[in-house]
C-alpha cells in the first residue's frame, strides 16, 4: 500500500504529490469543480497506514467540530472523579463573553437542538448534555459544558493528544468575542488527531473511548461524509457549519476492515448544499480507493 502525504496550497493552484497520483488527481479535481472552495483533507486509513494530507495545517474556524475536545474533557473529568456523568447541572441560558464578561444568551432558532431549551431552570444530567452536544449538535448543552470544565482546559488535553494547533477559546454565539476575532479554530490534522485517539482507546479509558465512540456514531446529522458512502456504512463524526463554513470529521467503519479516518475542512462555499456535496464526494472518492486497494 503505497504512503501518500500531500502538501497543497489549493488556492495558489499548486500541489507536490507524492504517492497514489489517481488518488490525489480525484480530490484535486472535485475540489477545482467547486470554485471558490478552500479545503483542507486529513485522512489514514488504520489498516493500512496510508495517509492524505491536503492543507492538513491550516487553520479553519472550528464551528461546531471544537465540541468533539469538549467532550473528551468532560469525561476526562468524569473519570478522573469530578463528577458523576448523571449527576444534574442546572441549565441556563446566560454566559459571559470571553471579551468584557457582559452576559448573552443562546436564540434557540440557531440552534441544532432546539428542545433543551424547554428546560432550562431544570437539573439536567451531564450524561445527556453531552450526547446531544454531539448527536443534535446542542449550542446549549455546549456551553453548559464548558462553563463546567473551562475551555482552557479542553485545549490543553486536546493538545496532549496531538492536536497541536487547535484552540478552544470560548462557548458559542459570543458576539462581541466573534467580532474582535475571537474565535475556536481547529485543523483537520487536529481533529484527526483526536479522532485516531478515541478510536484506538488512547485518548481516556476504554470505557470512555467506547462512549465517545457510541455518542459519535449516533449522530443525526449525515449530509456530509456518510452521503458519499454506502447506505448502512457505520460513521462516528461530528460535522460543523457557520456562513461559508462547513466541516465533516469522522471514523469511517466499512464491512470486513479497520476503518479509517476523514477530516474534511472547507470554506468560501456559502450554500451549505454546496460544500455538502464537495464533502460528499471526497467521502465517496477516498471510500472507493480503499476498497479498491483493500
Amino acid at each position: 500500500m503505497t504512503s501518500l502525504s500531500v502538501a497543497i496550497a489549493l488556492a495558489a493552484g499548486a500541489f507536490a504529490p507524492d504517492g497514489d497520483q489517481a488518488l490525489t488527481d480525484a480530490i484535486l479535481s472535485r475540489v477545482r469543480a467547486s470554485p471558490g472552495a478552500i479545503v483542507a483533507v486529513s485522512f489514514r486509513d488504520l489498516q493500512t497506514g496510508e495517509t492524505v494530507a491536503i492543507n492538513p495545517d491550516s487553520v479553519f474556524h472550528a464551528a461546531s467540530t471544537m465540541k468533539v475536545p469538549v467532550m473528551i474533557e468532560v469525561l476526562r473529568r468524569a473519570q478522573a472523579g469530578a463528577f458523576s456523568l448523571d449527576q444534574g447541572l442546572l441549565l441556563v441560558n446566560s454566559f459571559a463573553s470571553i471579551a468584557d464578561g457582559s452576559p448573552y444568551s443562546l436564540n434557540a432558532a440557531d440552534d441544532g437542538d432546539t428542545a433543551l431549551y424547554s428546560r432550562v431552570g431544570e437539573r439536567v444530567p451531564i450524561r445527556d448534555l453531552l450526547r446531544r452536544m454531539i448527536t443534535r449538535s446542542s449550542n446549549l448543552a455546549t456551553n453548559q459544558l464548558i462553563a463546567l470544565v473551562g475551555a482552557e482546559r479542553v485545549t490543553q488535553t486536546a493538545r496532549t493528544l496531538g492536536a497541536l494547533r487547535i484552540n478552544v477559546l470560548r462557548g458559542v454565539e459570543d458576539q462581541k468575542a466573534f467580532d474582535r476575532g475571537m474565535i475556536n479554530t481547529t485543523t483537520s490534522d487536529d481533529l484527526a488527531a483526536l479522532l485516531i485517539a478515541i478510536e484506538q482507546g488512547q485518548a481516556l479509558s476504554p470505557q470512555s473511548s467506547a462512549e465517545m465512540r457510541d455518542i459519535l456514531l449516533a449522530q443525526e446529522f449525515n449530509e456530509k461524509i456518510p452521503a458519499g458512502l454506502p447506505q448502512g456504512t457505520r460513521v462516528a463524526h461530528k460535522t460543523g457549519e457557520i456562513t461559508a463554513v462547513s466541516h465533516d470529521a469522522a471514523v469511517v467503519y466499512p464491512a470486513g476492515r479497520r476503518p479509517y479516518v476523514l477530516v474534511v475542512l472547507t470554506k468560501g462555499l456559502r450554500e451549505s448544499a454546496a460544500s455538502s456535496s464537495l464533502i460528499a464526494d471526497i467521502s465517496r472518492i477516498v471510500y472507493t480507493h480503499v476498497m479498491r486497494t483493500a
